[in-house]
């Protein structure tokens, strides 16, 4: 099994600049099924490259197998990972192409998933995203934003009503897949940072419908920027300054 440091997972508008980064195609068999992406070397650090929805963008966020994610790094002996996420702002004041670092997480998905179905272990989630990681990602994206994640199951988008809920209950930014990630990756035992990017304001409280080419749109833009993010992040984690 090819060992590596850290684990990259790159959400919707990343999957152009994760190619040209290059890397050897590694297939990792797990319990969960076979996880598939590239080993990249990151300023002498190994670092597995997983693309989210795979290549084309072809697996909605509900059927990602994030479970297959986790165990993968966790055999490949990776200590943290690094994620991008697009995101519905809540807040008005945090347009298109704000940064924001998750903190803290709301999981409405209803997905329920866990590494533990045969056995009972009650995993904490006082601090939601691992420190070490999280200490990384805050000092790569510098001026970023801090922000709590609302992870909903999709691949629908919000309601006007849903989104009230959201805000009213401390949510910023809403999405689709993190909280999952969260939650399995600490299972793991592997240290999980995401870096949300805003693509559009949420249902009712933008002035037009909402569209996935939209979001695209706006991480095709934003999306090399990001992952830069991600990669000086990994730097920050394995050699501190």
């Amino acid at each position: 099994m090819m060992r590596v440091d850290v684990g990259i997972i790159g959400g919707t508008g990343v999957s152009e600049p994760l190619a040209r980064l290059g890397g050897a195609t590694v297939h990792v068999p797990t319990q969960a099924g076979l996880a598939k992406g590239k080993v990249v070397d990151v300023d002498g650090s190994r670092v597995f490259i997983i693309r989210r929805h795979t290549e084309g963008h072809r697996v909605p966020p509900h059927r990602v197998n994030y479970r297959a994610a986790a165990l993968a790094l966790k055999a490949m002996g990776a200590s943290a990972c690094f994620a991008t996420a697009a995101v519905g702002s809540l807040r008005e004041d945090w347009p298109t192409g704000t940064q924001a670092v998750c903190t803290d997480f709301l999981d409405f998905s209803g997905r329920a998933q866990t590494l533990f179905d045969r056995e009972v272990v009650h995993t904490d989630f006082s601090m939601p995203f691992g420190r070490p990681a999280l200490d990384a990602l805050i000092k790569a994206a510098k001026h970023g934003e801090r922000c709590v994640y609302v992870c909903a199951n999709g691949p629908r988008y919000e309601t006007p009503q849903e989104i009230l809920l959201y805000r009213q209950l401390g949510g910023d930014v809403v999405g689709m897949t993190a909280a999952t990630e969260a939650i399995l990756m600490r299972e793991a035992g592997i240290d999980y940072a995401c870096l949300a990017i805003v693509t559009n304001l949420a249902a009712g409280l933008s002035s037009t419908p909402l569209a996935h080419g939209d979001v695209e749109r706006a991480m095709k833009t934003a999306g090399a920027e990001a992952l830069e993010v991600l990669l000086n992040a990994v730097k920050v984690l394995v050699k501190p300054q």
